[in-house]
């Protein structure tokens, strides 16, 4: 399940959904803009390997090799076999692999099912976001999670604490279901994200590692610069034997978080060696 270079280290990866206000010029005021932007212009097929390729050269030049795919830049309800096909080249072309789909998988099986497909191709075992299928028909989750050998890593937004996110995960589908932790969202809840890690345990499938100012809101920020304590998530990841990948996310509305992302990467880096 686990990616990891030569070495053994894990893999730190960019979340693509950190562009999301990207389409929309770093003025977006609500997330669905950002997304119906995003995915209007990756869908044409006639121009999508000039804008994807554009998207894998950026993440590859700010030194990563791995990318958390929102899935607003391959969308399950618009991406045809000509799309995934393209973007297998590209991602081989550049040497970026895939750790996660992130976002909504849809509502019903048939719309479950595709984003399966797409994280099959990509080479991917990590769903991390959310399905309303987890309420409507866990049964028929489950079945396509062993189908397709994936895992749903439910992502926390509303989910307050750990232990709102383990009613949720309930019996954990025969190990197909767990959570992706987003940190800055337990940030934003006013809960300790490294708290919550430790009380998850070896339901911690992925980890979304974001900080963010203040709690009450939800603005994105440097790592240090913010009230979520990175090092201490790090920390508490290694003492429940997290052995996954972790993805650098920072989605601001108003910038370009370029140039803070290369270095949250660096810092990143730096954090897992002095392990």
């Amino acid at each position: 399940m686990i990616q990891k270079l030569p070495d053994n280290r894990p893999l730190i990866s960019f979340m693509s959904a950190n562009f999301v206000a990207r389409q929309i010029n770093f003025q977006m005021h609500n997330w669905n803009e950002g997304d119906n932007a995003t995915n209007a212009y990756f869908q044409p097929l006639e121009t999508f390997r000039e804008r994807f390729a554009h998207l894998l050269q950026e993440i590859h030049t700010m030194g990563f090799r791995a990318m958390d795919l929102w899935l607003a830049h391959l969308h399950w309800s618009w991406a045809t076999p000509q799309h995934i096909a393209i973007a297998q080249e590209l991602l081989a072309e550049f040497e970026i692999s895939i750790t996660s789909l992130a976002g909504s998988f849809g509502s019903s099986p048939d719309e479950f099912e595709a984003t399966c497909r797409i994280a099959q191709a990509l080479g991917t075992r990590i769903l991390g976001g959310s399905t309303a299928l987890l309420a409507s028909n866990r049964k028929e989750l489950v079945r396509l999670l062993h189908k397709y050998n994936v895992l749903l890593a439910i992502e926390n937004h509303p989910e307050k604490n750990a232990a709102d996110m383990l009613a949720l995960i309930g019996d954990g589908g025969q190990g197909t279901i767990g959570t992706a932790v987003d940190t800055g969202w337990y940030g934003t809840n006013g809960y300790d994200a490294a708290r919550a890690i430790e009380e998850l345990g070896e339901k911690v499938f992925h980890v979304h590692l974001k900080d963010v100012l203040a709690a009450g809101a939800h603005d994105t920020c440097r790592y240090g610069r913010g009230i979520v304590n990175i090092p201490a998530c790090l920390t508490a990841l290694q003492q429940i034997g997290y052995q996954g990948d972790y993805s650098v996310e920072h989605e601001p509305e108003t910038f370009d978080p370029t140039e803070d992302c290369i270095a949250m990467r660096t810092m990143l880096t730096d954090w897992l060696t002095a392990q």
